[in-house]
């Protein structure tokens, strides 16, 4: 394996990654995807909703093992699970910056080794 860069960048692309998982929120309230506010019409003739927007109704989409899913959501969990959905969103966008960072770390190492083969000469 490669030994780890020692430039003050690449201390501080550690320093900042393990800040990172340090702070990350737990996994088991974590919801994928989006939820979204829409309308819809009952179909009862009489119905204020024939007049106006509709119905309000709350839908959750995300993927599952590459398949697109849709669910509706009772109004009275909106907020909760639009609170767990921002939390997953928050997760994985730690994980990639976790992810570009072991990246960055990787280019320094060698970019580090390729100078002491240099020296060696």
């Amino acid at each position: 394996m490669w030994k780890e860069p020692r430039t003050s960048g690449a201390s501080r692309l550690r320093q900042r990654k393990f800040e990172i998982i340090r702070h990350l929120p737990p996994l088991a309230d974590q919801l994928p995807g989006t939820l979204t506010l829409g309308y819809t019409r009952c179909g009862k003739p009489n119905c204020r909703c024939v007049r106006g927007k509709g119905h309000p109704a709350w839908t959750l989409t995300y993927m599952i093992d590459g398949e697109h899913h849709t669910d509706r959501i009772p109004a009275e969990w909106a907020e909760e699970v639009q609170r767990r959905v921002a939390a997953g969103r928050e997760f994985q966008e730690a994980v990639r910056e976790v992810l570009a960072a072991n990246a960055k770390l990787l280019i320094l190492a060698r970019q580090q080794e390729k100078k002491q083969k240099k020296k060696k000469r």
